[in-house]
């Protein structure tokens, strides 16, 4: 039985406040992952040694950008549900509190960042390659406390519906990264050429940028005057950061949790050679791509629902959710007929060696097969940040990496205890087996919760009837 009209009209007007929300944020995405493609294109025009320095030092920071990003990415339903709610004088305070927050994980980065030696020696790098990437490192770590600051700043812009502005800054971030990238690797203006080094110290100074743009932005624009944002300063208030790291420490594990298993996965088939490398590396590069769209609009369901959770329309809400997965359903579709239709066309863009292409189009079909699945666990769990729910997502997360995922792979894509051994196809089987028990288990838990607040405010709005029977006649 098809939808009714006034149930398409109503999705319709759903779409468009998602899709207002979600684009900016994609353009946002786009941009940092612009800035990665520049790092390692310039770095490799410079050397191929300085190229893998910066892949592998990229292999140690992402995860923890990850972790960071996912912990502060707390602000948003914070403040969205204050947002909605009308509560504008409790913002300024969450937002300053997020500031402290990100004071102690900027300290953490740098401790981490500047101690990777252990790391790299345990990876094994090589000689040549470790003096570079931890070059790389410390570059970058420069940058840590003002990239801590842009995503709470980011986070709290995203919490009132502002997503326009991190995009344009991003933006500007991804047009300062090139020239700083080209002076800073081939040592123009009078500067030693630093080579892999100076994509680390030019990624600090953008991050440094964008957060000066995003405090400016904040301080002084009449959209963010009714909320004031870091007016004032404000001491620590244990009971608001502890609120914070209760929903963003569960977010940014689950975050670094699936970060990190594609870099295990990465060494664990670095044994099998070259072309397995690279084809792998390609797939996964183009789902990397295909990732900003579920991401986004995960992101602009989670900002939806904390609004109309915080103005108390739980019943929009849960249409909110159920719409963000329908919508990411219908663009999954498109992306896996893409994909499956143009493999070849996509993996010749990274190369021209027929066996890396072959084994990236064969790979791609499993990065195809994930997409739904991958779709509707992302907008799953991202509506469930709406509703303050982190921690359960978080389990649901460790488990299908690391019990499911990661031993089923090893076993199919490393042994023949099952198979005969499948080399890289295994480790693709085993990602989207947890993906896709992530999805529905993610999906299911939605559907709970989103009821549950409908039934809460249900029985809430019965016994203010009952409290007051004449309201309940006059209905």
């Amino acid at each position: 039985m098809p939808p009714s009209p006034s149930l398409l009209h109503r999705y319709y007007g759903e779409l468009k406040k998602l899709l207002l929300l979600s684009l900016p944020i994609m353009g946002a995405q786009l941009s940092a992952i612009g800035m990665g493609f520049v790092d390692v294109t310039m770095a490799g025009h410079y050397s191929s040694t300085d190229l893998a320095a910066v892949a592998i030092g990229g292999s140690i920071w992402f995860p923890l950008f990850n972790l960071i990003r996912g912990v502060l990415m707390a602000m948003t339903p914070i403040v969205a549900q204050l947002y909605g709610a009308k509560e504008y004088d409790r913002i300024g305070h969450k937002a300053f509190q997020g500031v402290w927050i990100a004071v102690i994980l900027s300290l953490v980065s740098l401790l981490l960042l500047w101690g990777a030696n252990p790391l790299m020696e345990w990876m094994e790098v090589d000689a040549a390659i470790a003096p570079i990437a931890r070059a790389y490192i410390g570059g970058m770590a420069y940058g840590a406390p003002a990239m801590c600051m842009y995503q709470v700043m980011t986070s709290y812009c995203e919490g009132v519906a502002d997503t326009k502005a991190p995009m344009l800054v991003g933006f500007a971030g991804l047009l300062v990264n090139i020239p700083a990238n080209y002076v800073l690797i081939y040592g123009k203006l009078g500067l030693p050429a630093l080579g892999g080094a100076g994509c680390g110290y030019a990624t600090a100074i953008c991050f440094t940028l964008m957060a000066v743009l995003m405090l400016i932005y904040t301080r002084c624009h009449p959209d963010h005057q009714k909320t004031s944002p870091l007016k004032s300063v404000e001491k620590p208030k244990l009971s608001s950061i502890a609120e914070h790291l209760r929903l963003g420490l569960p977010v940014g594990i689950s975050f670094f949790i699936e970060t990190s298993i594609f870099a295990v996965i990465a060494l664990a088939i670095g044994s099998l050679g070259a072309t397995v490398v690279a084809g792998h590396q390609i797939a996964l590069n183009i789902s990397n791509v295909t990732y900003v769209i579920p991401v986004s609009l995960g992101a602009g369901v989670t900002i939806r629902i904390g609004y109309e959770i915080g103005a108390g329309n739980p019943k929009d809400a849960f249409f909110a959710s159920m719409s963000g997965v329908v919508t990411i359903l219908i663009l999954a579709s498109f992306l896996v007929l893409g994909i499956l239709t143009f493999a070849p066309e996509l993996a010749s863009i990274y190369t021209t060696e027929v066996a890396v292409i072959a084994l990236a189009a064969e790979l791609l079909i499993f990065a195809a097969m994930f997409q739904l699945v991958d779709g509707v666990q992302i907008l799953s769990i991202g509506a469930l940040r709406g509703y303050k729910d982190t921690r359960v997502p978080m389990y649901m997360m460790m488990f299908a990496c690391w019990v499911i995922a990661m031993p089923l792979g090893y076993i199919l894509a490393l042994t023949d205890i099952l198979v005969p051994t499948m080399g890289p196809h295994g480790f693709w089987i085993g990602l989207v087996t947890a993906l896709s028990i992530v999805g529905i288990l993610s999906f299911n838990r939605l559907r709970i919760i989103g009821k549950r607040h409908v039934r809460n405010s249900e029985r809430t709005a019965q016994h203010g009837n009952d409290d007051h029977p004449e309201h309940a006649i006059a209905a």
